[in-house]
This record gives C-alpha cells, sequence and structure tokens, in this order.
C-alpha cells in the first residue's frame, strides 16, 4: 500500500497544457484563411461584375447595358476560282437585303404549275423545228416592260425568218398579258410562244445546278446588279445547251438569215492594234445542241459568279472562257468567231447617232451609205437597250429606215417606238 504513490501535480500539468492549445492555433488559422479567400473572392467578384456592367449592387439602377456591336459587313473580295465566292453566311449573318424586286423574281423560281409543263409544252412546241431556225429569248422584267421595241424586235426576226420558230422563256408574258402582247404573231401563223421555265429541268446534268441551289437557299449574294441579268445570262446558256438554236437578246433587231450560221458567237470590239478580237459578246449566240463550248461557258458562270459587275457573268465570262480555250488549243470545241459588223455594227457608246434623222445633206450621205454596209455586212443590229432606251427614233434615222423595212404590222410610226 505504502509502495502506491499518486501522480505528481506538475507532471499532470505539464502533459494537459499543450493539448488545451494546440486547437485553438488551428482555428484561428482557419479563421484567417477563410477571410481571406471570402474577401479576394468579394474583390474579384466587384471587378466582374463592374466590368460587365451588370447590376449587382444597384438592380434599380437604370445604367443601359450597350447593345452587342452589328455584324461586320460582307467584303468584296477578288473573285477566287472556286464554286463559293460567297460562303454560306455563318450563324448571325446573312447576305446583303434583296430588292422587292429581287424578292419576286426568287419566288418565281420555285417550281409551279405552269414551269413543270415546260418540259412537255417545250419539246412538243420545238418538235420539228429543226431544219428551220429555232430562236430563243428571255424575259424576266414585267410583262409590261415588254413594249414596242422588244415586239418589233420580234418582227424583225419573223420578217428575216418567215418559218422560224421563238420560244420566249419567261414567267411574266407566260400569262392572260402576256398572252395579249404576243396575239397579233399568234394571230398570223407565227410560231412564237411565252414559256415560264423550268430551271430544275434546264439545269439538270450541267455544273450550275449547285450553284442555282444555293441561290434559293439564300448564301449566294445576288450584289448589285440587277438579278434579272445574270439569271438571263444563265437561262440563255441553258436554252441552248439543252435543246440547241439561236439565242437574241430582245433588243436585237434581226435583218438576214441565220440558216448557214452554226457554233458561233459575235466579236463586240477589235484590238485596233492587232486586229484581232478584245471582247465578245453573249447577245446573240448560234449553238448545237449540249455543245462543250456551252458547258464550258455554265461552269465558268458557276465557279467566278459575282454579282457586283456587270458583265462579269455574260459579256466577260464568253471572252474569259474563249480566251482560254483558245490558249489550251483544246480539240472538240469546233466554234467560229465574227467580227463585230455580224452583230454589233455600233457600239454602245455610238448607238445613239442610229437613232437621229439627217440633219443635213452630208450627214444624209453618212446615213444612206451606213445602212448600205450594214445591209451587206450585217446579221442584226444590236440596240443597246441600257443605253438607247430612251432615245426617241427620228424619222429617216438608220433604226427608223430598218423600222420600215423590217416591221410586219406596219401600221405605227417610227417614233413611237
Amino acid at each position: 500500500m505504502a509502495s502506491t504513490t499518486p501522480p505528481s501535480p506538475t507532471r499532470t500539468t505539464s502533459t494537459s497544457s499543450p493539448t488545451m492549445r494546440k486547437p485553438k492555433r488551428s482555428l484561428s488559422l482557419s479563421l484567417l484563411l477563410f477571410l481571406f479567400s471570402f474577401l479576394a473572392l468579394s474583390f474579384l467578384l466587384f471587378i466582374l461584375c463592374f466590368d460587365l456592367r451588370i447590376l449587382c449592387f444597384f438592380p434599380n439602377s437604370s445604367i443601359p447595358i450597350p447593345p452587342p456591336p452589328p455584324p461586320p459587313p460582307l467584303l468584296n473580295p477578288k473573285p477566287p476560282q472556286s464554286s463559293h465566292l460567297y460562303p454560306r453566311p455563318a450563324h448571325g449573318l446573312r447576305a446583303r437585303p434583296k430588292s422587292p424586286r429581287q424578292t419576286l423574281l426568287l419566288k418565281s423560281l420555285r417550281p409551279n404549275p405552269r414551269s413543270r409543263r415546260f418540259p412537255t409544252r417545250a419539246t412538243e412546241f420545238l418538235r420539228g423545228s429543226s431544219p428551220n431556225p429555232r430562236f430563243f429569248m428571255t424575259w424576266l422584267s414585267p410583262a409590261d416592260e415588254f413594249g414596242p421595241r422588244e415586239r418589233f424586235a420580234v418582227q424583225a426576226l419573223f420578217r428575216s425568218h418567215k418559218n422560224a420558230t421563238l420560244l420566249i422563256a419567261s414567267d411574266t408574258l407566260d400569262s392572260p398579258r402576256g398572252a395579249r402582247l404576243l396575239g397579233p404573231f399568234v394571230a398570223a401563223g407565227l410560231r412564237v410562244a411565252a414559256m415560264c421555265p423550268s430551271f430544275p429541268f434546264l439545269l439538270a446534268g450541267t455544273p450550275a445546278a449547285p450553284w442555282f441551289d444555293r441561290l434559293r437557299r439564300g448564301s449566294v449574294d445576288p450584289g448589285d446588279v440587277p438579278l434579272a441579268q445574270n439569271l438571263s445570262n444563265l437561262l440563255r446558256l441553258l436554252l441552248l445547251y439543252k435543246f440547241g438554236g439561236v439565242y437574241v437578246d430582245a433588243d436585237v433587231l434581226v435583218l438576214r438569215s441565220f440558216a448557214r450560221l452554226r457554233n458561233a458567237i459575235g466579236a463586240q470590239t477589235l484590238d485596233p492594234a492587232t486586229g484581232s478580237w478584245s471582247r465578245l459578246n453573249n447577245a446573240v449566240m448560234v449553238f448545237d445542241k449540249m455543245h462543250p463550248l456551252l458547258y464550258e461557258f455554265l461552269k465558268e458562270f458557276a465557279e467566278t459568279f459575282d454579282g457586283r459587275k456587270w458583265g462579269h457573268n455574260g459579256p466577260y465570262l464568253v471572252s474569259r472562257v474563249v480566251t482560254r480555250v483558245l490558249a489550251e488549243r483544246s480539240r472538240g470545241f469546233g466554234f467560229g468567231i465574227l467580227p463585230p459588223s455580224a452583230f454589233y455594227p455600233v457600239d454602245w457608246s455610238r448607238v445613239s447617232g442610229f437613232f437621229k434623222g439627217p440633219q443635213n445633206g452630208a450627214h444624209l450621205k453618212w446615213v444612206v451609205n451606213k445602212l448600205s454596209w450594214i445591209r451587206r455586212e450585217s446579221f442584226a443590229v444590236h440596240l443597246w437597250h441600257r443605253e438607247s432606251r430612251g432615245i426617241r427614233v427620228e424619222e429617216g434615222s438608220i433604226i427608223g429606215r430598218i423600222i420600215s423595212d423590217f416591221c410586219l404590222f406596219c401600221n405605227f410610226s417610227v417614233s413611237d417606238l
């Protein structure tokens, strides 16, 4: 019993003191870390809220949040050698707004009962016309704009080709209004008809089909040039490729028979230094069905389309392709290039002189000699409607004399045109 001694109080105190102070230090350190983290996070949130102008602290404040910036405008790059000049618009970006006329025209390209009948109607209408010249026109403007000059162009065509067949590819003229405008020709026994074209039918098997699909989906920028002009450039190629024949613009006066012309296109200008052609034009073209040069024209149209440059998809297109074909000495094309006198005896910059009557004896002599030269050298005269539409036809002028000589329904004055 005497050997059992109680623990020393000093020892007990020394062993218990350290174990009581350790939790206090851990708690203080954790509290400091928590406060520091809270302050740092609060400061970071304050900075973010301030920069983003989110009303965190003043929810009733009227400080406006600025709207997002508008999408960048479309650029005008040089046309690459690709079928995607303007790629499909990204999310949030749209092509430039279309004019009301462009919107209406795009709607007319959708299949409709008249266009669905085009393959059958056109095939039946053109059947048996191969021995005689087969002509095509396009008209993608309103029917009321198919005026006296355009109708006289039809007169001149039939005056020089009384057994010809003329198909006018037009949505607007394939209508009661169009039937009234063309009624006098039909009543005279002439083979002329306006038909709403079927683009899917004409495009099938051509390199331009994918481009047209993108246009209808809105992923092609139509540009500033009227869409009707560029669709006419395409449509004339499709008609010739599908059926073969002669294409003429509605402002071309046909003066002589085209019966001996085959696979031909006309030069618009010559290089004065070399005498070689410097530019071709697509206002008059004569080609066999599925001619390889037409295929190249269609391919070029799809790959280099640019709706912001006048003539890029028309006269300049045929000039580019023919230049390349001749440079590569490609075989199997077999076509001819006629001089400017054949279809373009007057340049667009001087066409106004063809509408002016004789001012004096010298001018009268010039008019007579010029008209005599045209009768010898020219198959047709391009009136360059874009330049001459506001010019009045004067009595005794070159155009006035042509009108008098080539009219079918001559109960009018030349000044009415």
